[in-house]
């Protein structure tokens, strides 16, 4: 008896996929003026912080996928994901896998982060000081590993899966087994 093809369907709406792209060319942008960007900088980094915080309204309060509740997993979850990994042996999810659930929640504490000390330092009772200003700094420079290892996710499952995750993004649609683990 053969298994149940995959069916193509749309998983990542067009909102889900426009705020992940305004805060992924958002937080780049601000990144790559943060030497004497100024206004760009600024700017950039004040979109990058709303749609952060919007994204993270979306998932305490939002349905479907918008929910943390529908992506994040316990440790154990997660542990064990990996571990079948390691032992190619993953089960394959329509949405996020445990790892990449992590993953968005990393990405978005550090813009949440990025931003609220970016604003913080311009303000009137924090203006030039050092500590806030090297927190903003390496919350920025945080930034760099973090989205290598979001590529890196990406790409190897994308190799690993036979799906390309990258244009899933671009076009919301995904290649979706009769019985994903999700």
């Amino acid at each position: 008896m053969n298994p149940t093809p995959a069916a193509d369907r749309l998983v990542w709406s067009r909102a889900t996929r426009l705020l992940h792209w305004t805060l992924a060319l958002s937080m780049i942008a601000s990144f790559v003026t943060h030497e004497g960007g100024g206004r760009w900088h600024e700017w950039t980094g004040y979109l990058a912080l709303a749609a952060a915080a919007l994204r993270i309204l979306l998932g305490l309060r939002g349905t479907g996928r918008w929910r943390f509740a529908s992506f994040v997993r316990g440790a154990g979850v997660t542990l064990a994901y990996a571990r079948a990994v390691l032992q190619r042996r993953e089960p394959h999810y329509v949405g996020h896998n445990p790892l990449g659930g992590w993953m968005v929640v990393a990405l978005l504490a550090d813009a949440l982060a990025v931003g609220a000390t970016g604003w913080l330092y311009v303000t009137d009772r924090f203006w030039g000081t050092a500590w806030l200003e090297d927190l903003h700094g390496a919350l920025g420079h945080l930034l760099l590993p973090l989205l290598a290892l979001h590529v890196g996710g990406v790409v190897f499952t994308s190799l690993r899966q036979r799906e390309n995750l990258a244009a899933a993004m671009v076009h919301g649609r995904k290649r979706v087994p009769a019985d994903p683990a999700d």
